[in-house]
């Protein structure tokens, strides 16, 4: 026995140990419902380890404002509780509703951002970008950018046959992206703006757009870019901080520096909850945009490690139900709000540790802020939604019932799709223009004379000589 082959049979036990150790998760992945459970599961950990956080970040700060260490927190689950009754809304509506009311829904964000610069909207941090109604405030751009998700799918499945030709790819969801990027520019609000851009993408790389035109986009949002921190100086100021932070350790650099030395001193293992230095005054915002340098304060790498899962898992399972759908409806926008929600907290954790440029941006389901968090709460109810619409889940839950899960929320058992039919060609009508070539009646006469000649023709040709010859030759 060679060297090589006993190194192959030393392998291949740890292989087996391998394939033995995780063929329970295999198994249990292969089972109809487990993306809609696992969906589950990963938004209520979210769900729950963001209010933990929050509590834990927002204490002295609130404790400072108003007397009590739980005034953001209280507000947290109030938002929390909203958001799951929208949560709930988004996993029963059924899909032909969600395509039907995205137009509306779109208009009515349009007209929310419109007014939100008006004397309507409020100001907050520099940027007029805030709805207060009741006691309780809301961004419009938050709930813009799943109403253009749901629009700018349906638009394109609907023209899903002519996305070969430009002007059908393009027209009309890139103008009503760039309308509203420009909306949100004018309050202004760069992060907003990104996101926009990152939904806008997912939409046309879904649908399958060719990848120059990417590469002509990227082109573009860098020249725009450069051109919008070039005419304002604060957004110069924030580029340059960004390459060299220790260059105004006290001003634009303040709060990534002090993102940094609370991440470095979390450790492995973190300074234990609650135990943070950082949100005693050290970190601005540190319960919203800058949460994850308290979770690898206070827990370390390994509580950054596990949020990182989570939100990997999140990706996976939504593009499992992107891919294991057959609507093409649902396939899209599975994939953009995927690539949405996960793109956005992949913006958050890298400007807080120094990969990319503070963009102010939240930590979906994590950060406090009611509109971050009731929009990622209708995110992942319409995945939920779509989780149910698999083939296989709708051949279980017609055959098998709607389980322990469905029972308890009374979900509705979702219909299966079905391609619409194809349309047969129909005949082109008769033409009566003068000089038709083909189409017309006249034309059809001349070309069955011309047909019927031709017959004559050739049966003139077969019986031609030698007929003849046979014919004077019978009369012989």
């Amino acid at each position: 026995m060679t060297a090589a082959t006993k190194s192959a049979a030393a392998r291949r036990p740890r292989k087996r140990a391998a394939m033995g150790l995780f063929s329970p998760l295999t198994a249990w992945l292969t089972r109809p419902l487990a993306s809609f459970h696992l969906l589950l599961a990963v938004c209520g950990l979210l769900t729950v380890f963001g209010l933990v956080m929050v509590l834990s970040a927002s204490s002295v700060d609130s404790f400072n404002e108003d007397g009590s260490s739980y005034t953001v927190f209280v507000k947290q689950v109030l938002y929390v509780l909203g958001g799951l009754g929208l949560f709930y809304m988004g996993l029963r509506v059924p899909v032909r509703v969600i395509r039907w009311l995205s137009f509306p829904l779109l208009c009515a964000c349009l007209l929310m951002l419109a007014l939100v610069l008006t004397p309507l909207g409020s100001e907050l941090n520099g940027a007029r970008s805030w709805f207060y109604v009741g006691g309780v405030s809301f961004q419009p751009v938050e709930f813009a950018k799943i109403a253009f998700a749901l629009w700018g799918a349906h638009v394109l499945v609907t023209k899903r046959g002519l996305l070969s030709q430009y002007r059908h790819l393009l027209v009309p969801v890139v103008p009503a992206a760039l309308l509203m990027c420009a909306l949100v520019m004018l309050q202004p609000d760069l992060g907003s703006t990104a996101t926009l851009f990152v939904v806008m993408l997912a939409l046309l790389w879904f649908a399958g757009a060719p990848l120059r035109l990417f590469l002509v986009i990227v082109l573009g949002v860098v020249t725009g870019a450069v051109g919008l921190a070039v005419i304002a100086p604060y957004r110069m100021a924030r580029l340059t901080s960004f390459f060299n932070p220790g260059e105004d350790p006290t001003g634009q650099g303040y709060q990534a520096m002090q993102a940094m030395y609370a991440l470095a001193d979390g450790g492995l293992f973190g300074r234990g909850l609650g135990q943070g230095w950082s949100k005693w005054q050290y970190l601005p915002n540190v319960h919203n945009d800058f949460i994850f340098a308290v979770i690898g304060e206070e827990l370390g790498f390994i509580g950054c490690a596990v949020v990182l899962m989570l939100y990997g898992t999140t990706a996976y399972v939504g593009m499992r139900i992107a891919f294991r759908n057959t609507d093409p409806y649902i396939r899209l926008v599975a994939a953009t709000l995927t690539t949405w929600l996960v793109g956005q907290a992949v913006i958050n954790i890298g400007y807080v540790v120094g990969l990319l440029p503070t963009t102010g941006l939240p930590l979906p389901l994590i950060s406090s802020g009611g509109s971050s968090v009731v929009t990622s709460m209708i995110v992942f109810g319409l995945l939920a939604n779509f989780a149910r619409h698999e083939p296989e889940a709708i051949a279980a839950l017609r055959s098998l019932g709607p389980g322990k899960v469905g029972k308890l929320l009374r979900l509705p058992t979702p219909a299966p799709y079905r391609p619409p039919a194809r349309r047969r060609p129909s005949r082109p009508a008769p033409s009566t223009r003068p000089g038709a070539k083909s189409s017309g009646a006249p034309g059809r006469q001349r070309s069955t004379a011309a047909r019927s000649g031709a017959q004559t023709r050739a049966r003139g040709a077969r019986s031609g000589p030698g007929s003849r010859a046979q014919t004077r030759g019978g009369h012989r």
